[in-house]
């Protein structure tokens, strides 16, 4: 069942969050997610609206949308990827906002590849002012 993010799920969110970063961003220092959490927890969550993917009691996966346009997150818990979470997040933002963008590392292929076959198109290239790393502006076609 994917439902609109509650107050009690922020720690399990941001546990998801920052075991997934680290792993699907393993190119860039760990340090960087780190150092990055409170602002994550604090600021980006609640601007954005977030829906978390959960079956019986236990979140499995989350997306947040920034602007109603922009995907500022999806991530899957470490145990559940490969399950299709990613897809059914991906077709729920996709029901409920037009013409979706988000940001990709270039350098994560792995989500560069599932956003292509999600029907996401690659609109430009950038180096995050943030990081300095190169990522890819995508939006769904």
């Amino acid at each position: 069942m994917i439902r609109d993010l509650k107050q009690k799920d922020i720690d399990k969110v941001m546990e998801t969050w920052l075991d997934s970063t680290i792993k699907a961003h393993n190119f860039m220092p760990e340090k960087y997610w780190q150092d990055n959490y409170n602002a994550v927890k604090d600021i980006y969550i609640p601007q954005s609206k977030t829906y978390v993917y959960e079956e019986g009691e236990e979140i499995k996966g989350f997306i947040s949308i920034l602007n109603d346009d922009f995907i500022g997150a999806l991530f899957v818990s470490l145990n559940e990827q490969g399950k299709g979470i990613g897809s059914k997040l991906i077709e729920y933002a996709n029901a409920k906002f037009n013409n979706l963008k988000l940001a990709v590392y270039k350098q994560n292929q792995r989500s560069v590849d599932f956003y292509i076959k999600k029907g996401f198109e690659i609109l430009s290239e950038e180096i995050n002012e943030d990081s300095g790393f190169e990522e890819y502006i995508m939006v769904y076609k």
